[in-house]
């Protein structure tokens, strides 16, 4: 006989157990409970959630969607599953299916009112990278209703109201982001891009006070710091903003440590995969994608506008299907889309399937004109792999000032989750990347004859009439003035540029980095070496 002391857990134990151990972020414990609940009870769709979730923590998404798709099986009707399907989905780049989930979701309940708020907030984010902001706004603002005092929520919900451009509703959320949270430090980076400071508007105090608190962690030293240089170089004290920024960068880079040896190895394989003329292939003959691609900060947000003004066009905002597809035609361990390894691998893709399965992959957001703009800067990489697979499409890539490029970048908080911009926490690797980048570009002007554009911006800016008309021509769209007036168009915008694209033309990021021209003086040297000219 087993003593009583010695009994196996109750279902009921296991479950809190799994809860709690995943609550802690321990998710290797959290699987290990799961599996002791599923050895006894095989089809418990809970107990298949949490698993999922666990896998997912790991970085395991095929297994948390395999868990997932077992327990909507036995629970179809569950909509915290479908959210969470769609969550997964959506985060191994697998949009169209993703936002399929959130529909399946939705219709298991009369009305988004009667999901609970975590999954109206994991739908809404779903949204929000398939690029549905005025759909995920409704979702967020049922979600706030439900749990006012949730900052996450009210963090969401603003982000998806600045991209939709409702701006006066964007600052109100970020300030209750904040009043129910001033640690939330997220929402305080946020909160100040949305506008230009002034002397009599600004949120200088709070961000100083918040900012002078001793044994500041990295997270909020990086976000009020930004904050700081963002409204420091609005009220024109740019020293003051640089300082800020140095400080911002520096708690980045604790966090997300950057080896330049693994960039400049893909520079270097690029160049030599495409040495040579590669021999002719048949791609997939569609003309509907325009790629607008450069260095980030360089005004490719501002060519998206112009071109989805155009009655023949729409905006398909930066996707990552392209590097995924890649990826998964590379067949390569790992998680990174951007390694030599991948760039090689890929390359013996048929490119009739690879243009094919990308056009794919971007329905049902597209199809509905004859052409969509992905504007993902970073498809850089790829313009060679690209232009294979769709000989037919169009490449516009972006190119600015080499200084104001290096400035742009530093200036911008990227993802601290996201490795692939850890070049921009400091100025001379961002020079060295630049400098890497050019390389591409002269390399895709050799390549790629005319289906690859190269577009300054300082020349949009001087002469934006004769740019833009050059343009059309290069995307065989016929002339059509509202490309002039993209400041008018309604459309979502996702991007770090949400707020100045939908201003008129202007050239107040011309030239900026003169202001921090001893800053810049090592990059300048580094640049001028290389044979590039910064005057």
């Amino acid at each position: 006989m087993v003593s009583a002391d010695h009994a196996p857990p109750t279902l009921a134990a296991l479950r809190a157990a799994a809860e709690r151990s995943l609550a802690a972020g321990d998710a290797a414990n959290t699987e290990r409970l799961c599996a002791a609940w599923l050895a006894r009870q095989p089809d418990d769709a809970e107990a298949l959630r949490l698993a999922a979730l666990a896998a997912l923590a790991q970085g395991r998404a095929g297994d948390a969607l395999s868990r997932l798709q077992h327990a909507l099986r036995l629970a179809p009707h569950r909509a915290d599953l479908h959210a969470q399907r769609a969550r997964v989905l959506s985060l191994i780049g697998r949009i169209p299916e993703a936002l399929a989930a959130v529909e399946a979701a939705l219709a298991v309940v009369p009305t988004p009112a009667a999901l609970d708020p975590e999954s109206l907030d994991t739908l809404g984010v779903v949204l929000s990278r398939g690029h549905r902001h005025e759909q995920a706004c409704t979702l967020f603002e049922i979600a706030v209703c439900k749990a006012p005092g949730r900052a996450s929520l009210q963090f969401n919900l603003a982000s998806s109201l600045k991209f939709a451009g409702r701006f006066d509703a964007a600052e109100a959320a970020y300030e209750a982001c904040i009043g129910s949270d001033p640690r939330f430090w997220k929402a305080h980076s946020g909160l100040a891009q949305l506008r230009t400071a002034t002397a009599a508007r600004n949120h200088l105090p709070r961000l100083t006070a918040l900012s002078s608190q001793p044994a500041a962690e990295p997270q909020a030293v990086i976000h009020l710091r930004q904050a700081l240089a963002k409204e420091c170089e609005d009220l024109g004290r740019s020293s003051e903003a640089l300082q800020h920024l140095i400080l911002a960068k520096a708690a980045r880079r604790q966090l997300q440590p950057y080896d330049p040896r693994g960039d400049a190895a893909c520079f270097d394989a690029v160049e030599s995969l495409f040495a040579t003329p590669l021999p002719p292939a048949p791609g997939c003959p569609s003309r509907e994608p325009i790629f607008v691609v450069g260095m980030p900060r360089t005004g490719t947000t501002l060519i998206d506008r112009i071109l989805s003004s155009h009655p023949q066009v729409s905006s398909a905002g930066e996707l990552q299907n392209a590097a995924y597809l890649l990826k998964r035609a590379a067949g390569t361990p790992g998680r990174s889309t951007l390694d030599v390894e991948t760039l090689r691998a890929s390359l013996a893709a048929d490119p009739k399937t690879l243009g094919e399965a990308y056009v794919a992959s971007t329905r049902p957001g597209t199809g509905q004109r004859a052409h969509f703009v992905d504007k993902m800067p970073l498809n850089i990489w790829y313009a060679g792999h690209l232009q294979r697979a769709l000989p037919e499409a169009r490449i516009v890539c972006l190119l600015r000032h080499p200084l104001d490029t290096v400035l742009s970048n530093f200036r911008q908080l990227f993802s601290i989750d996201n490795p692939t911009y850890n070049y921009a926490d400091d100025l001379l690797d961002c020079t060295r990347y630049v400098l890497g980048f050019r390389r591409l570009v002269a390399l895709w002007q050799r390549r790629l004859g005319s289906a690859f554009m190269v577009l300054d911006y300082e020349t949009l800016i001087a002469a934006p009439e004769a740019t833009i008309r050059a343009l059309l021509v290069h995307c065989r769209l016929p002339w059509d003035p509202r490309c002039l007036a993209f400041e008018n168009n309604p459309s979502p915008v996702a991007t770090a540029s949400s707020v100045q694209v939908r201003q008129p033309l202007n050239t107040a990021a011309v030239g900026r980095w003169r202001a921090h021209a001893d800053a810049l003086a090592p990059a300048r040297q580094l640049f001028e070496a290389s044979g590039i000219a910064c005057d």
